[in-house]
């Protein structure tokens, strides 16, 4: 996928810096100043005149990814195999993760480019009609986004019940469609097609500008930090510095996440560059961050009951700790969406999201390398 800079100036260095889980290769540029924008950055043309290979073109060019915070290619979202129909294309406006706001913003502030967005990938698949999802506790984006899509009879706004995971995208498209995303499937195998509303907004623009994604919304917030807000960040700007914008920290940090509380990543560190999945940033004082000591799994079921995929997460969870992974597949590890419900009503304060996650990355591993 094609990788562009945010920001004009001078390319310092090109090697590995730490990111979250991890390092890659990173380019390092000290910017200008001056946000020169490369000649090559022109406007698409009418979306009306474009074929649907060119739109998934532009965005391919464009490195459109998804913004919920999965980061999955958009244009190979896009390309889905000849045999499977897609009848349904949603954008997530739900935003159900506690504390961020960011999704909120863009649809009180542009949801013209939502909208024009969604009209884009309806066109990739043909369809007349597209749906935006978005909780019934934000009637303000409701109430906007209903307003720009009179203009168009086919973009349909749909009230969901507020209730976590609601934004994930099996739970999405059941609520919208009724259709249910097979075990081990994937929203194609249901007919869908799913994309944040951030995501439409940057197609929005990479065809109305020919501005590549280099920037989103984010949300700077948390007891632990002065001035919370949502701020419009270049890719690549470091945490550090986003979060001096925000005013710095509050008090004594007791826990730094990427992300919201339920399904972001806990850092050591703000010296991270932000990625274009950076859609929050929550800074926990020590207090909020104390969280009790792990027990061993009483066995209540809590976490069985809580889970929206149906899942048993204790036996998962053990199998992950013990690095059974075949055990762990068996109980259907892959089809976990990682929401933390599981771990939010664990009475014994078990790492139960954390440990299946790195089950299913090792899964997926040896399933690439054994290909």
């Amino acid at each position: 996928m094609p990788v562009h800079s945010s920001v004009s100036g001078t390319v310092k260095a090109v090697k590995n810096h730490a990111i979250l889980g991890g390092s890659a290769l990173t380019v390092s540029i000290e910017n200008d100043g001056l946000n020169a924008v490369h000649e090559s950055v022109q406007p698409k043309g009418q979306l009306e005149d474009l074929s649907a290979k060119e739109i998934v073109a532009i965005i391919k060019e464009a490195g459109i990814v998804g913004m919920g915070g999965a980061g999955f290619p958009t244009h190979v979202k896009l390309s889905p195999p000849p045999d499977k129909k897609i009848d349904y294309v949603i954008l997530n406006g739900a935003e159900c993760e506690p504390y961020l706001t960011n999704d909120y913003r863009l649809m009180l502030e542009s949801p013209e480019e939502v909208i024009y967005g969604l009209r884009a990938l309806m066109k990739v698949f043909d369809l007349r009609e597209g749906y935006i999802g978005i909780e019934d506790n934000k009637p303000e984006a409701i109430k906007v986004m209903t307003e720009a899509a009179q203009a168009y009879s086919g973009v349909k706004i749909v009230g969901l019940k507020t209730k976590y995971p609601q934004g994930a995208e099996k739970q999405l498209i059941s609520a919208i469609t009724t259709r249910e995303v097979p075990s081990g499937g994937l929203p194609m195998e249901a007919g869908a097609v799913v994309n944040n509303v951030a995501t439409a907004a940057a197609i929005a623009n990479a065809i109305k500008t020919g501005m590549p994604l280099v920037d989103r919304i984010c949300t700077v917030t948390g007891q632990g930090v002065r001035e919370p807000k949502n701020l419009k960040i270049k890719n690549g700007t470091m945490i550090s510095e986003i979060i001096e914008q925000a005013g710095g920290y509050a008090s004594d940090v007791g826990k730094l996440i990427l992300g919201g509380p339920m399904m972001g990543f806990a850092t050591h560190t703000d010296e991270l560059p932000s990625t274009k999945t950076t859609s929050g940033i929550l800074i926990l004082n020590e207090k909020e961050a104390n969280l009790p000591q792990t027990t061993p799994c009483i066995r209540c079921g809590r976490c069985v009951e809580a889970c929206p995929s149906f899942l048993q997460p204790s036996y998962i969870s053990a199998y992950a700790l013990i690095d059974n992974l075949e055990m762990a597949e068996k109980y259907k590890a892959l089809d976990c969406i990682e929401c933390g419900s599981c771990s939010f009503v664990c009475p014994a304060n078990r790492p139960l999201v954390e440990s299946i996650r790195i089950a299913k990355r090792e899964i997926l591993a040896n399933k690439r390398n054994s290909k």
